[in-house]
């Protein structure tokens, strides 16, 4: 079936089968590689990306579900929010293998939309969806809090 995708700010028509997951229409027929396949089950985030401006776990987002949707990768950031988090990201160096880390900033760009100085309790709330194998917890919370200062500059 015929899908229109506003993907990163550019239309896309793609052609996929009912109940294909839109990770697999970003990552295989777009070529966009920074949203990753961790569980398939949206246990672990990795495959976090925005739909109209919330986060949704992509690997359980069926591509009829998203028709002429607005959808953002982490190749499509580029907001106050989205630099805050990256620079954030950069300065506390979060990233040990980094294969979480697309997810780990979308949901964290989510929160900061939602709740510019959000408190450890619901850092660690909001980001719970989010698994990192290397347990660099400390680093994203802390990343988190450094954005939300840098949004305040």
């Amino acid at each position: 079936m015929a899908i229109s995708l506003k993907l990163n700010g550019q239309t896309h028509d793609v052609e996929a089968e009912p109940g294909t997951p839109l990770l697999w229409v970003i990552r295989d027929e777009l070529k966009l590689t920074g949203t990753k396949f961790g569980c398939g089950v949206a246990s672990c985030g990795a495959c976090t990306v925005h739909l109209n401006g919330e986060p949704v776990r992509s690997c359980q987002t069926y591509v009829e579900d998203v028709d002429g949707a607005e959808i953002t990768t982490v190749e499509g950031l580029n907001s106050s929010v989205s630099n805050a988090v990256q620079a954030a990201w950069t300065e506390l160096d979060v990233v040990q293998c980094g294969y979480c880390q697309s997810g780990q900033i979308m949901s964290a760009i989510g929160l900061l939309s939602e709740n510019s100085k959000p408190t450890v309790a619901e850092i660690d709330e909001y980001m719970s969806g989010n698994a990192c194998r290397c347990a660099t917890y400390q680093r994203i919370r802390a990343a988190i809090q450094r954005a939300a200062e840098i949004m305040e500059t």
